[in-house]
C-alpha cells in the first residue's frame, strides 16, 4: 500500500474529555526525507587500473562519514501530559550549576545529573517544553492576516504579540515598595507589557523537534514546534496540529542552502478504556445524575395544590404602579375586590388594601406619584349546572384616590374600577378616574380650606351596584369631573383541570371552563356577549308570558295570533 503524501494542513482540533488529563499520551514520529536543494555534482567514475592507496583511504572515510546513526535520521517518542524531555541545549545548559538561578533550574540540574548516571537521555531530537518552562511560541499570537510578505502588523497585533499567556519571570514585590507605590501614575512601556496579562486558566505544553544537521544538535535556531497542546479547567483539549489520522504526515521544510525536508506524525497513544470500566463509569454517572435529580425534586417538592374538578383558580400578582394628573399632593389609594356569584376566596385572603402616602413628582406636564405597591389575589370560580351556558362574571377591582393635607385631613381625588383580565399573562392597564362635584364657589372653598368634598356612600356605584335589582339605573343630575388616572401592572395565572383534558373533549366547547382557557376577547366583545345573554333572557321571559295554545303550535313564527 502506497504511503499517503505529506499534508500541508496544520490546522488544530478541539476535543472535550471527562477523564483526567494526566491520562493523555501522544506518540510522535519524525523522519528526515531528503534534501530539497540542488543536487551536488557527482564525482567522475574511477579510471580503469590499479587504485592508489591514498585514493582508497579517502573513499572509505567519505563512505563512513555518509553513514549516519539511525537516531539522527528518524526517531519515535511517546510523551505524556506535562512530561519533561530535555533537549541537547538544556542538557548543556543545566549541567553547569552556576547557570541555575531559579528553583526550577536547580530541579532540572538534579534531574539531568540523574540521567547522566543512568546512561544519558533516551531521546535525541524530540523534546518538550512544559507549562513551567519559560517558552512562548510567538507565532501563535502574532499570526499574519494575509499571505503577503510585506504585510505591516496593526497596532493591536503589535500589542498582542507582547502579551504572554502565562505570568513568567514575576519577581515578588517587597513590602516597602508595595506600600510606597500603590498606584503607578506614569507606567512605562515595559511595565505595561509585564502587567497587562491575559491570565487565563490554560495549561500549555509544546512538543519540539531539534532539526539541526548531523553533529550540530543543541542550537536554538533549529528548534521547531511539532505540536501544541492546551488544556483548560473545563476538560477542553486543543491540539495543534491535529492528530495525523488518514491525512498523512506533516511536512517541515527548513531554510538554508540545503533546505532539508522532515516529515512527522502525531498519534493519540492514550490507553483505551476497557468495556467493563466504561460500563462501570456509565453506571456511576447514572447514579450521580439520579441523586442530583432527586435532590432537585426535593427542593421543588411534589405536593402541588390542585384545583377541584369544575373549578377555575385565578391567581393575580398585582402592583399599583403610579397615579398621575391629580390636583393635590400626598396621594394614596384605597382599593378592594368584589367577587361576583360563583366566586370565592380563601379565608386568609385579603380583598382590600391601602397604599402608602406618596408625594408627587413633576414628570413632563403631569405630577406623578410612584407607589409600586404590590398585592396578591387568590380566587376560585365554581361552575354551577344551571349556569353552564352563561358566561361568568369576572371579579372587579374598585379603588379611590385620596389626598392628605398638612392638617391630616383627606379629600377624594377620584373613583375608578377595573375588571380583572380574563386572559393569563402580563397586563399593564391605565384606568381613568372621576369624582363627584357640587356647583358653586362655596363647595370649592370648602374643599380647599376644610377638606370636605362629596363622596360615594357605595363605591360600587362606579359601575352597576351589587345591591341594585331594578331594570334601569338613572344617573340624571349626578355631576362629575374627570380627574387623573392610575396605572396597574397585573400578572394573571389560571389553573384548572379542564386545561389538561384531551383535544377530543375540548372540541365540544360546551363547558365554561373549556372556553376560559382561550378566552382573550377585548372588553367590547365581552360587552356584546353580555348584551346577547340579556336579550336571550328577555326573549325567554316573553315566550313564557304567551298563552299555552300559542306555545303548543309547531311553528309559531309562521302564524299570526288572531284578534279576539
Amino acid at each position: 500500500m502506497a504511503e499517503p503524501p505529506c499534508s500541508a494542513d496544520a490546522g488544530g482540533a478541539v476535543y472535550r474529555s471527562r477523564d483526567p488529563v494526566r491520562n493523555l499520551r501522544l506518540r510522535v514520529r519524525i523522519q528526515r526525507v531528503t534534501s530539497a536543494g540542488p543536487l551536488l555534482p557527482q564525482a567522475p567514475p574511477p579510471l580503469a587500473g590499479p587504485r592508489g592507496p591514498e585514493l582508497l583511504g579517502l573513499a572509505e572515510r567519505a563512505a563512513r562519514g555518509a553513514r549516519r546513526p539511525p537516531e539522527e535520521e528518524q526517531e519515535e517518542a511517546e510523551v505524556g501530559w506535562q512530561e519533561k524531555l530535555f533537549s541537547q541545549f538544556e542538557v548543556d545548559l543545566y549541567q553547569n550549576e552556576s547557570a541555575c538561578q531559579t528553583p526550577l533550574d536547580r530541579q532540572y540540574h538534579e534531574e539531568i545529573l540523574k540521567l547522566e548516571k543512568a546512561g544519558g537521555r533516551k531521546n535525541c531530537r524530540i523534546f518538550t517544553y512544559t507549562d513551567h518552562d519559560r517558552f512562548t511560541n510567538l507565532e501563535e499570537h502574532c499570526q499574519k492576516v494575509t499571505d503577503s510578505d510585506h504585510e505591516v502588523p496593526s497596532y493591536l497585533a503589535e500589542r498582542m504579540a507582547n502579551v504572554r499567556r502565562r505570568r513568567q519571570d514575576r519577581r515578588p514585590i517587597e513590602a516597602s515598595s508595595l506600600k510606597s507605590k500603590i498606584i503607578t501614575w506614569e507606567p512605562s512601556e515595559e511595565f505595561i507589557k509585564n502587567n497587562h496579562v491575559i491570565n487565563t486558566p490554560v495549561q500549555t505544553m509544546y512538543i519540539m523537534g531539534d532539526l539541526g544537521p548531523y553533529g550540530k544538535l543543541g542550537h536554538r535556531d533549529y528548534e521547531r514546534v511539532l505540536c501544541t497542546i492546551k488544556v483548560d479547567g473545563n476538560g477542553v483539549i486543543m491540539v495543534k496540529p491535529d492528530f495525523t489520522g488518514t491525512k498523512g504526515p506533516y511536512r517541515i521544510e527548513l531554510d538554508g542552502e540545503k533546505r532539508e525536508v522532515w516529515k512527522y506524525t502525531i498519534e493519540n497513544a492514550s490507553v483505551q478504556v476497557q468495556p467493563e470500566e466504561e460500563e462501570r463509569e456509565q453506571r456511576v454517572f447514572r447514579n450521580l445524575y439520579g441523586r442530583h435529580k432527586e435532590y432537585l425534586s426535593g427542593l421543588v417538592g411534589s405536593e402541588f395544590e390542585m384545583t377541584l374538578p369544575g373549578t377555575l383558580r385565578l391567581f393575580v400578582n398585582g402592583e399599583i404602579v403610579s397615579a398621575q394628573g391629580y390636583e393635590y399632593d400626598n396621594l394614596y389609594v384605597h382599593f378592594f375586590v368584589e367577587l361576583p356569584d360563583q366566586w370565592s376566596s380563601p379565608a386568609s385572603q385579603q380583598l382590600s388594601g391601602v397604599t402608602q402616602t406618596c408625594a408627587t413628582k413633576a414628570v413632563g406636564w403631569d405630577n406623578v406619584a410612584h407607589f409600586c405597591y404590590p398585592f396578591t389575589l387568590d380566587m376560585f370560580f365554581t361552575q354551577a349546572d344551571e349556569l353552564e351556558d352563561s358566561l361568568p362574571q369576572w371579579p372587579v377591582l374598585y379603588f379611590e384616590v385620596l389626598s392628605l393635607d398638612f392638617w391630616q385631613r383627606y379629600r377624594v381625588e377620584g373613583y375608578g374600577s377595573l375588571v380583572l383580565p380574563a386572559s393569563p399573562g402580563l397586563h399593564v392597564l391605565t384606568v381613568p378616574t372621576w369624582r363627584p362635584v357640587e356647583l358653586g364657589t362655596v363647595a370649592e372653598l370648602r374643599r380647599f380650606f376644610i377638606g370636605g368634598s362629596p363622596e360615594l356612600e357605595d363605591i360600587t356605584y362606579v359601575r352597576t351596584p351589587s345591591t341594585f335589582k331594578g331594570s334601569r339605573l338613572s344617573r340624571l343630575g349626578f355631576r362629575t369631573e374627570t380627574t387623573g388616572s392610575v396605572t396597574f401592572r397585573l400578572y394573571c395565572l389560571q389553573q384548572s383541570k379542564a386545561f389538561l383534558e384531551t383535544s377530543a373533549l375540548r372540541q365540544r366547547m360546551q363547558s365554561v371552563l373549556d372556553r376560559l382557557g382561550g378566552f382573550s376577547q377585548q372588553s367590547s366583545v365581552y360587552n356584546v356577549l353580555e348584551a346577547f345573554q340579556r336579550a336571550r333572557r328577555r326573549m325567554q321571559e316573553a315566550r313564557q308570558s304567551l298563552p299555552q295554545d300559542l306555545m303548543s303550535t309547531s311553528a309559531p313564527t309562521e302564524h299570526r295570533p288572531q284578534e279576539p
